[in-house]
């Protein structure tokens, strides 16, 4: 079973700048794929960005050029580095495989004004 705990979120201006964590409890990261995904309201979870254990990273349309993933092994922690972020970018934000198959935790809110 994994069980992740993300934080780093709260309230941002447009232009602003986040880094979020997950702390991923498994005996295998080094073997995970992990994701970011994000639940804006009134709209369906998506997948925002990946990384796998050798580091090779994948990004929504929406978000290249501005969000960086990246992982710590050894602290098992998969971080989101967001930039010049969007009222756009509004929403919960979960880590977790990137087809959702672990248990979703709460989630951490990035809520970014206009």
């Amino acid at each position: 079973q994994v069980h992740m705990t993300e934080s780093g979120g709260g309230l941002v201006q447009a232009g602003g700048s986040l880094r979020l964590s997950c702390a991923v409890s498994t005996d295998h990261f080094s073997l995970t794929v992990v994701s970011w995904h994000r639940q804006a309201p009134g709209k369906q979870r998506e997948l925002v960005a990946s990384i796998t254990p050798a580091n090779n990273t994948g990004y929504a349309d929406s978000v290249k050029g501005r969000f960086t993933i990246s992982r710590d092994s050894a602290g098992q922690t998969v971080y989101l580095q967001m930039n010049s972020l969007g009222p756009e970018d509004t929403g919960v934000y979960y880590c977790n495989s990137p087809a959702g198959r672990w248990p979703w935790g709460q989630g951490t809110q990035v809520t970014v004004s206009s």
